[in-house]
């Protein structure tokens, strides 16, 4: 009997070896937790990388058989976008938001995305919206929600849970106003709706606001679509800065109803657009860098002093309306009549849609530059601005 039992743990200890040599031991609860958070690079073979000309705040890695990887460089934010047709891979980190194709019933907050899409042909993968009919400058989004294709949801701040879910959001897309609203994000998180926060008004470059087309022409699966939109901006504003610069000064301002004047923080993509139209914006160091603030309010006096000389004055209508007349602007603030600007006829007020229309920014450039030209032909023709009588 001792004998066999002596035999029988030789036996045992024989294939507990064999196993081990055959990496069948039982595995322990760490390598099933590792296991179960594997970064994509261990599950997925690398391919490329999307090549950015102006953007900073994205990156796009792609991987076989389809799948992308989008990162959101200011959150570290990742969202793997799987094919149609196929499956996330297996231990995938839950630190990865996984996208699968085709998406629809998307809630988007960010209006300037909403001309990305229309750009794209891509207003059927939007159902939801932040802003009501009335309040969209696209066409092509009213006649939407007019027929009953998008439908209002709530604003960023207080979506309509129950319609969203009811009708199977896939994804919400959000501006950075979302970050005064965390408990948002956790609620549609709960409800199993990834939320992707639009960075754009991040970039430093004009160009680069318009180049996260590449992200959204992904999403909707026309990525070639947006690359040759995005391509043709690019050639408008090379057309622009291939030419001479006018040196001339300008001031971008709207006035508040408390009389506070409201202008663009020198960092701001206005001024950039003013620089590459071969102009010169009046404030050289207005605003911190590092803010991500895009406007700065002052006092009217201090505006007087800093922008009395300016060469061309352009008023800002996003926030009150616009005006036709000097005159007009002239009752918001009389100081205004003492400015070069005024006293020549060289004031200028934008359209109301100029910042939906994300995706007209090379023709915006091209505005500026034909307003700084002084030729009467060209700004006859101009889209995003008209000189006040």
């Amino acid at each position: 009997m001792r004998r066999i039992k002596e035999t029988t743990i030789l036996i045992c200890l024989f294939l507990t070896g064999l196993l081990g040599l055959w990496g069948c031991s039982s595995p322990s609860s760490d390598s099933i937790e590792s296991s179960e958070n594997m970064q994509i690079e261990e599950l997925l073979e690398y391919e490329s990388s999307e090549k950015l000309k102006y953007a900073e705040q994205f990156t796009i890695d792609y991987y076989e058989e389809g799948y992308a990887l989008i990162t959101t460089i200011f959150d570290g934010a990742k969202f793997l976008i799987v094919p149609e047709g196929k499956e996330a891979p297996e231990y995938l980190t839950e630190e990865i938001v996984v996208l699968k194709q085709p998406l629809d019933n998307v809630y988007l907050v960010a209006t300037a995305v909403m001309d990305m899409f229309c750009e794209l042909d891509a207003l059927d993968t939007i159902r939801f919206s932040s802003q009501k009919e009335e309040n969209w400058c696209m066409e092509e989004a009213r006649e939407q929600m007019q027929n009953g294709k998008i439908v209002y949801a709530g604003k960023y701040s207080a979506p309509d849970y129950e319609l969203i879910v009811s009708e199977g959001c896939s994804l919400a897309i959000e501006n950075n106003m979302i970050s005064h609203s965390p408990e948002v994000i956790e609620k549609l998180e709960s409800f199993g709706i990834p939320v992707f926060i639009d960075y754009s008004s991040y970039e430093s470059h004009p160009l680069g606001r318009v180049e996260w087309v590449k992200v959204y022409g992904l999403l909707s699966g026309k990525e070639s679509e947006a690359e040759k939109a995005f391509e043709e901006q690019c050639e408008i504003m090379d057309r622009v800065v291939s030419g001479e610069a006018s040196d001339k000064t300008v001031a971008f301002f709207y006035i508040a109803t408390n009389g506070m004047v409201n202008v663009r923080s020198s960092y701001d993509y206005v001024p950039k657009m003013i620089e590459l139209a071969g102009g010169e914006y009046i404030f050289a160091q207005l605003g911190d860098e590092e803010s991500n603030r895009s406007t700065v309010t002052m006092q009217m006096e201090e505006f007087y002093a800093a922008a009395k000389n300016a060469d061309c004055l352009v008023y800002n209508s996003t926030i009150d309306g616009e005006i036709e007349t000097i005159e007009e602007l002239l009752e918001k603030e009389s100081l205004l009549r003492d400015f070069k600007a005024v006293q020549e006829g060289n004031v200028w007020c934008t359209t109301k849609d100029l910042y939906q229309e994300s995706m007209s920014i090379g023709r915006m450039i091209e505005d500026f530059h034909n307003m700084l030209s002084g030729n009467e032909s060209l700004q006859e023709n101009m889209s995003y601005m008209y000189r006040l009588k």
